[in-house]
């Protein structure tokens, strides 16, 4: 019997348009301007492309990720897939904008892991992934709200 989907989750409000927040996460090849967790960054938001990034998850070294992306909506969501540990775990990776008010979202980035594998995700690893995840959401909701405040941002 297959463990039940394990999900490790950040979510911070965002005093900025929804069109500000996507600019920001869409420009994978500006990610290193202020992402934490992913300090290199290539690729374009398209269905089935692939993206190659370097994680930087806190007090750990730096690899290399391909992730496929799998889905995207502008605006609100961006969805991608891989595998870690050789396979015994698949990753769906999200990052969400989620409207409350003209100027005001949630940003959500996480990730739901699966398989055989599951019993090796530690609850120290859970947390680490957790860290990375809270630092890109602040250093995202920094820019987009320094952006739309200087009226750098789309949606001004």
């Amino acid at each position: 019997m297959a463990a039940l989907p394990v999900k490790v989750e950040h979510r911070i409000g965002v005093q900025a348009p929804a069109q500000v927040i996507w600019e920001i996460v869409q420009d994978v090849a500006g990610w290193p301007a202020w992402n934490p967790l992913y300090p290199a960054a290539k690729g374009e938001i398209q269905f089935g492309s692939i993206l190659t990034l370097e994680e930087a998850l806190p007090d750990g070294p730096r690899r290399t990720i391909r992730p496929q992306v799998t889905d995207w909506t502008p605006n609100e969501q961006i969805l991608w897939r891989m595998n870690h540990m050789g396979g015994l775990i698949q990753g769906r990776r999200y990052i969400e904008i989620e409207v409350l008010a003209e100027a005001g979202c949630i940003f959500s980035n996480g990730e739901i892991f699966e398989g055989f594998g599951l019993r090796l995700l530690s609850r120290k690893r859970r947390r680490t992934i957790k860290a990375g995840f809270t630092a890109m959401g602040e250093a995202l909701r920094d820019r987009a709200e320094a952006l739309f405040r200087s009226g750098s941002g789309g949606a001004t």
